[in-house]
């Protein structure tokens, strides 16, 4: 649970996903304002964007915002100091390599029956199918992982967290 929204389930979960998203690891260079630095022995070096830490306390003033990715606790650890941003809860997934389909059933069972925004470079059929199928409102915001997220999902899944009832 997020510290910092503990029993607020009025407000939307928002889950955020690293790789592809604030790590553009598919763009052939280092894309323009980011930044490389080699977290894991043998790995091709992370990249990151000092100006997402704003992005990522707006969305958890919008929100109750979760990782949702592979990287596990290791998102908090070595990628989020690398911003001075403080910890996020995690959602808890199988152990990497893992098929991104066996996301969706732990990210619904955070989400539960409350509304939810999804960040993700991959969301599968069935990631889709479960969005479609919730009776609360479900946002998905696909990112190009050449590319990473821009202020425009930023406004987009703030855009619709301010739209839901409170």
């Amino acid at each position: 649970m997020n510290p910092h929204r503990a029993g607020r389930p009025d407000l939307p979960v928002i889950f955020l996903d690293l790789d592809g998203v604030l790590n553009p690891f598919a763009a052939p260079t280092c894309p323009d304002g980011y930044q490389e630095r080699v977290l894991f022995d043998g790995e091709d070096p992370q990249r990151y964007c000092v100006a997402h830490a704003d992005w990522i306390r707006e969305l958890a003033v919008a929100g109750e915002l979760w990782w949702a990715t592979g990287w596990g606790e290791d998102a908090n650890e070595l990628y989020l100091p690398l911003l001075g941003v403080g910890p996020l809860p995690v959602v808890v997934v199988p152990p990497v390599p893992f098929d991104p389909e066996l996301k969706v059933p732990a990210v619904a069972a955070v989400a539960a029956d409350r509304p939810a925004a999804w960040i993700d470079d991959d969301h599968t059929a069935v990631g889709r199918r479960w969005a479609a199928a919730r009776p609360v409102p479900t946002l998905l915001v696909s990112i190009d992982p050449t590319l990473g997220w821009t202020r425009s999902d930023v406004d987009r899944v703030l855009t619709w967290a301010a739209s839901l009832p409170r």
